[in-house]
């Protein structure tokens, strides 16, 4: 039986047509043709997916298509037109239109700033008393996930490194701008997050970015498991300064521990091109031993007795320690998930 096709949305079963006996023919749907605005000669780009799938793109709209928004913030909850902008954002917007009453302009200001301070690749393109244009500067499809996942990793190794220096006796100006980059960590996770969306709604810029739809939400959850490293390591930092430079030197598991979530961690990043399952699960293991020393530590230091300050200090720095070793499992189990999707065989027969 033959569907007709409709929309959008629809399934449509069309028979395979032998012609001069060597080619094959399939006949396209005429609301589709119409719907594109195809002519007869016009070209339409065939791509080949691994399931075994072809996709039809016509040849037109292989071009920058660009995605807008108006927003009335006058009409918005109040204090939510922030909200909304990172929604745009996530969504792959690219142009953004903020439309309000001249008394208001202030008020959304304000928001538009924050906002443009927690992205990447949005300026103000133009403004009145009565609006103000958003345009976002960079191509989703020409930035790879990857460089923007290193940058989160060198943001998050540099961090943990002065806090070590700081606990071994080093200056706390070291860490001063912790939340510079913890700052800095988020926005490059709403850059990902927002790469992923458009190339999850575009095989064109998937296909730019040479990544599979699995492919591209394991890279969204590297960099999701790298934010919440980072979140710990912030809040090591903080500890550290509120600590008045207090040195843990002395009590190596600790430290240690550090030292082996820093080469784990190091490991695995280079496993995101690498891909080796043996150094993989090395690291895992790694970690895993780390978690279990720390939690050694723990029990040993409350045991028995009522925990001092430092005891306090001690006990909190090591349970964000162990945080960071158990995202960085995750952070391998992901790259594991990768790796099978690239080695994964689609078996087509009925056998």
């Amino acid at each position: 039986m033959i569907l007709m096709s409709y929309g959008p949305g629809d399934i449509d079963v069309r028979k395979v047509q032998l012609t001069g006996g060597s080619t094959y023919t399939l006949s396209l749907p005429k609301p589709w043709v119409d719907e594109m605005s195809l002519s007869p000669r016009d070209g339409v780009r065939i791509d080949w997916r691994p399931s075994g799938a072809l996709r039809l793109t016509p040849i037109d709209m292989l071009d920058f298509q660009e995605r807008r928004v108006s927003i009335n913030a006058d009409k918005l909850p109040e204090d939510s037109l922030h909200d909304h902008l990172m929604g745009a954002y996530m969504a792959g917007v690219d142009k953004i239109r903020i439309r309000f009453r001249p008394e208001k302009y202030r008020e959304f200001r304000k928001e538009i700033r924050k906002f443009l301070r927690n992205t990447r690749g949005f300026e103000v393109m133009d403004e009145s008393e009565n609006y103000v244009e958003l345009i976002c500067l960079i191509n989703a499809s020409e930035m790879p996930l990857s460089a923007s996942i290193n940058r989160m990793y060198l943001q998050l190794a540099s961090l943990v490194r002065d806090i070590v220096s700081v606990l071994e006796g080093d200056d706390l100006d070291l860490i001063s701008d912790a939340e510079e980059r913890e700052s800095e960590v988020d926005a490059l996770l709403y850059l990902v997050e927002r790469q992923v969306c458009v190339a999850l709604d575009s095989h064109l810029v998937a296909t730019s970015l040479k990544l599979g739809r699995n492919q591209a939400v394991e890279h969204s959850n590297l960099a999701r498991s790298l934010e919440r490293m980072m979140d710990h390591a912030l809040q090591m930092a903080d500890m550290t300064k509120d600590s008045g430079n207090q040195k843990v030197v002395d009590n190596q598991p600790l430290l240690s521990q550090i030292s082996v979530w820093q080469r784990a961690i190091k490991q695995l990043m280079i496993n995101i091109r690498k891909r080796d399952s043996n150094e993989i699960e090395e690291a895992r293991g790694n970690l895993k031993q780390a978690q279990l020393e720390i939690m050694k530590f723990e029990e040993q230091l409350v045991e028995g007795r009522k925990l001092s300050k430092s005891d306090l200090f001690q006990f909190r720095m090591s349970e964000s320690i162990r945080r960071l070793c158990a995202y960085a499992r995750d952070f391998g189990e992901i790259l594991l998930n990768i790796k099978m999707y690239d080695e994964m065989i689609i078996d087509k027969s009925n056998d």
